[in-house]
């Protein structure tokens, strides 16, 4: 059984037994207790850094049985289900969906959404074939310049032992584009049923309390959370509409799915139709912070601008 720190400055020695059990509705809004708050110093979230490493690069990561042992070793920051924290949750659910499913995480990818949804570009390796097409990577230095960080030496042609359920795939923008309609679509794509609405509904509304969203300003900038990803709740930037769901990727990725919308006056009704924002960059993001391109972008987007 977790344990939990006594409170999220104590040293990881300090800790009191969980309230109650884990739950998948905690596992699924990101507040099992695990993962990492806006103060990265805290002995638990140090404690934590050992053991949730880059997610951008799974290939020195351990299978997951190994990565669950270590896991448990770290006492949780918070009781289940009080704040939102970043990343670990995420990674949970990966093993929790392969262990349901009984097979890997890759099947169940490929099986039930990757192949229904024509997505042949996605997946947690490219193909043998199709290592020529994979991109190079970068990161910025503070003075701006940029070093390579994956060479394409061929390590994205092979599965890594641990399958994360946060992230570690290789796709296209094609691709991402054919998941975001199944969603605004409300889990229909292609011809075939994926999602039950009611489910979509639920992966793309706001399950935290104003509390948890205003104790995360770093990751969440005071916005909501659904199951595996952000939803806005406030007008606070011209690219934030309430229900915009989508997340950005450390390596310089974003993509959201924006609501359609109606509008009415006593004299008139105006509708803003459904619409998907997808941005592929090379360039990795060195805070959780969206980068000024992001911003950019989303701004452009917002205002109707190519």
């Amino acid at each position: 059984m977790p344990v939990v720190v006594r409170t999220p400055q104590s040293s990881v020695d300090d800790v009191v037994p969980v309230a109650r059990p884990i739950t998948v509705e905690d596992l699924l809004s990101s507040r099992t207790g695990w993962g990492f708050p806006d103060d990265f110093s805290l002995p638990a979230v140090r404690a934590l850094f050992g053991v949730q490493k880059d997610g951008r690069d799974l290939r020195d990561w351990p299978d997951p049985d190994t990565w669950l042992r270590l896991l448990a070793q770290v006492p949780l920051l918070h009781q289940p289900g009080d704040a939102w924290l970043y990343g670990t949750s995420s990674d949970l659910q990966g093993i929790l969906v392969a262990r349901a499913w009984g097979r890997t995480l890759p099947d169940f990818l490929a099986e039930r959404i990757f192949a229904p949804l024509g997505m042949a570009d996605t997946g947690f390796a490219a193909s043998t074939r199709q290592g020529h097409r994979l991109t190079s990577s970068y990161t910025r230095a503070p003075d701006g310049t940029l070093t390579l960080a994956d060479p394409r030496d061929g390590a994205w042609t092979h599965v890594p032992r641990f399958h994360s359920g946060g992230g570690g795939l290789v796709s296209t923008a094609d691709d991402l584009l054919a998941f975001a309609r199944m969603l605004l679509a409300g889990g229909e794509g292609d011809g075939r049923r994926l999602l039950d609405p009611a489910s979509v509904r639920r992966m793309t509304t706001d399950h935290l309390t104003p509390e948890q969203r205003g104790a995360a300003t770093l990751f969440l900038e005071g916005e909501g959370w659904g199951y595996g990803g952000q939803v806005d709740v406030s007008t606070r930037a011209p690219w934030n509409v309430p229900g915009r769901y989508g997340w950005v990727g450390g390596t310089g990725t974003t993509a959201h799915l924006v609501p359609a919308t109606t509008t009415s006056a006593t004299t008139a009704t105006a509708m803003t139709l459904a619409t998907t924002t997808i941005l592929l960059t090379q360039v990795a993001m060195d805070s959780p912070t969206p980068t000024p391109i992001m911003r950019s972008f989303w701004e452009c987007a917002a205002a109707g601008r190519p």
